[in-house]
């Protein structure tokens, strides 16, 4: 089972953002290795922050040592490695981990795509739970394999592809 909790500002409206947050969460797990997740017995939660700028420029200094907000940021609680173990989990519960995403850099890019927030937000929202899954974009072999992923979940919600109209074999 997957249980999504999500924390926003008053600057995030217009969206019943844990619907968009719950989806977004779902989408990406199901079409990741880790699909049984969505129907194990145990408990993964994800945890959502929707928040300010200021806020994650905060975080991203403190822990990537980056000195400006970007648009989303995300916490895995569970190692890459560990995560085929995780449905024998003592409590019935893994804390897979947090994403945050900024509300400012967000919309910006979501006007410069032409865009709603939510959709960007939902890309964000998946994009991180990849990360959260062990996915990472550092060469172009694993930016491919996520943004390939990504592709798939976003289609599944409705989305277009945000990195263009290429095909993506494999998916």
């Amino acid at each position: 089972m997957i249980d999504v909790a999500v924390l926003h500002d008053t600057g995030w409206l217009g969206t019943d953002w844990e619907l968009l947050a719950q989806r977004a969460v779902f989408a990406a797990i199901t079409h990741s290795p880790y699909a049984a997740f969505a129907t194990d017995e145990a408990l993964y939660e994800v945890a959502v922050k929707l928040t300010t700028n200021e806020e994650v420029h905060q975080l991203n200094r403190a822990y990537r040592d980056k000195d400006k907000p970007t648009n989303v940021l995300s916490f895995p609680m569970v190692q890459a490695d560990l995560l085929q173990g995780t449905s024998n989990t003592d409590d019935g519960e893994v804390l897979l981990g947090d994403i945050v995403l900024a509300e400012g850099v967000c919309a910006a890019e979501a006007a410069d795509k032409g865009i709603s927030i939510a959709d960007h937000a939902a890309h964000l929202i998946i994009h991180g739970t990849f990360h959260l899954l062990g996915y990472d974009h550092m060469d172009d072999n694993e930016a491919e394999a996520m943004e390939a992923l990504e592709i798939a979940a976003l289609a599944s919600l409705g989305l277009s592809d945000p990195y263009g109209d290429r095909v993506i074999s494999g998916v």
